[in-house]
């Protein structure tokens, strides 16, 4: 490969399959179907590449642009755990060309007109636990494999029109279904609707308001702010104890803890015996 005629390319792809290829050379360049664009610029910094399995790591960067990423898109999370894979290629023959990185996209942050985003190598899942964790409560996410609770009935979820709105993060409806006091709470509140379609977030509080309205409370506020008359999705939360699993989702046979575990005093001090039961 000469080396006059070496540039760089990037393939972004994202999690709903909106796939972009950049270029730092002058003319677009196209390979496995992907066409990369010279027009926005994008630059790579300090690439570092491990042997074994040490985790690869770099930081892309880039001028924001409607048609491409957005600083919308980026407050909405939905770069987040982009694929991203990265060749030197030469721009003669873009048959020959190397793939210098694969991984995916971390953190990604913007500011002056410009993202920057943290590159994640292959092995980065291998930082994650794996195994099972011996705990008096569930190791499972409501809904998942291991608890195999269907959630999609209307015991578990409501649908509702946003009526009040306060600091992005407190949704407020003056009619509501009959569910018990704080039944949402530890659960998801999901856009279905409007510019902050698809997001969602973790609920703090579910608040019984007078007149049977209800009030909900994210932990944080979302990446793009709602609008009234929006329409969201509420599923119910679980604080992953047995006895909530049993009374409140009659889920307890597909329990994922060890709700006997001695407790820690008991393991601290066996010694005081009928105390520890």
């Amino acid at each position: 490969m000469t080396t006059t005629t070496i540039a760089r390319a990037w393939m972004i792809r994202r999690k709903d399959g909106l796939t972009l290829g950049f270029t730092d050379h002058d003319v677009a360049l196209s390979f496995d179907g992907v066409r990369f664009r010279p027009d926005h610029g994008m630059a790579a910094r300090a690439l570092v590449q491990g042997s074994g399995l040490s985790v690869d790591n770099s930081e892309a960067a880039g001028a924001l642009s409607d048609d491409a990423i957005s600083e919308r898109d980026i407050l909405a999370g939905r770069w987040d755990a982009a694929e991203l894979k990265m060749w030197e290629v030469d721009w003669s023959d873009v048959g020959r060309r190397r793939l210098t990185f694969a991984g995916s996209m971390g953190e990604v942050s913007r500011s002056n007109g410009e993202f920057k985003a943290e590159l994640r190598g292959l092995a980065e899942p291998l930082n994650n636990a794996r195994g099972r964790v011996f705990h008096p409560r569930c190791s499972a996410r409501l809904g998942d494999a291991g608890c195999k609770m269907v959630l999609s009935g209307t015991a578990f979820q409501t649908e509702l029109e946003i009526e009040g709105l306060d600091d992005g993060r407190i949704f407020r409806f003056s009619e509501f279904p009959a569910f018990n006091a704080r039944w949402f709470e530890r659960g998801v509140l999901r856009i279905l609707d409007g510019e902050a379609a698809g997001l969602h977030g973790a609920i703090k509080n579910d608040i019984s308001l007078p007149g049977g309205g209800r009030e909900i409370e994210l932990w944080q506020s979302l990446g793009l702010t709602a609008q009234t008359g929006d329409r969201v999705r509420l599923t119910a939360g679980c604080d992953k104890r047995a006895a909530t699993c049993s009374q409140k989702f009659s889920n307890l046979l597909n329990f994922r803890g060890f709700p006997h575990l001695p407790s820690e005093d008991w393991l601290l001090a066996p010694q005081v015996g009928s105390r520890n039961d």
